[in-house]
């Protein structure tokens, strides 16, 4: 996973410099809309629902917005019908690359995301093109000059996490999907303050390509992060050791 670590250790320090946090909120808003409408309303009946709202909180999301997103589910404020669709192809460098989208056009998602892919060189494939490649897990990560390996691991493994890696000052906790709220809500009642939570599809092999071209795929990531109806974007791309991000 260290290679995985090193991404996030990228993403999260570029999520933080491009403040995109309002672009996260509506995702997290749709996710939470979705899960309360498809599982009901009680997030103690409807994991996925707590799951959602775990991953709001986590990036301190107020409660307010938390409630609304909730409402919507119910039909307050016309809430929309939207459909799981996910998308596969290749980024530079023969990366592989996921988009999970939620929408209500997938004509307009589909070809949003072809449009996107195809224009800074990377190509759409077929279903099941590079899925394979990935596990989903849950991804809970930590400042290592907050918290030492040993406190984390100790308390992480004792409530069901499946490992604990540090690279680059971030102490990263994996998980099983199924345990990620209850492993989370335990590190939280044990008094840790996670620097991000969520889950994500991590590849079991990864692709390691020359400056240039990983910032070619950090672009594709990017562009496609920005699309109103995407979601989340996995690539099994693992950045080398002396990368430098381009402005």
């Amino acid at each position: 996973m260290s290679g995985h670590s090193k991404w996030a250790t990228i993403k999260h320090a570029k999520g933080i410099a491009d403040a995109k946090r309002g672009q996260k909120f509506t995702k997290l808003i749709k996710e939470i809309t979705v899960a309360a409408k498809q599982g009901g309303t009680d997030p103690n009946s409807n994991a996925a629902l707590r799951t959602a709202i775990l991953k709001a909180k986590a990036e301190n999301m107020p409660k307010d917005n938390i409630d609304r997103a909730i409402k919507k589910a119910t039909g307050e404020g016309g809430a929309a019908t939207y459909m799981e669709l996910t998308y596969e192809g290749y980024a530079p460098g023969g990366v592989a690359i996921i988009i999970d989208t939620l929408t209500d056009n997938k004509n307009r998602t589909a070809a949003d995301v072809r449009s996107t892919l195809t224009k800074l060189g990377g190509s759409l494939g077929s279903t099941g093109c590079v899925s394979y490649m990935f596990q989903t897990k849950g991804i809970i990560t930590y400042d290592a000059e907050k918290y030492s390996e040993d406190q984390i691991f100790e308390a992480a493994l004792e409530n069901g996490a499946e490992d604990v890696v540090t690279n680059d000052g971030v102490i990263e906790v994996t998980t099983q999907p199924s345990d990620f709220a209850t492993v989370l809500e335990a590190m939280q009642a044990a008094g840790f303050e996670q620097d991000s939570a969520d889950i994500q599809k991590i590849a079991d092999q990864t692709v390691t390509l020359d400056n240039e071209k990983a910032n070619k795929v950090l672009k594709i990531v990017d562009r496609l992060e920005e699309l109103e109806d995407v979601q989340q974007v996995s690539t099994n791309l693992d950045l080398p050791d002396d990368f430098v991000q381009e402005e």
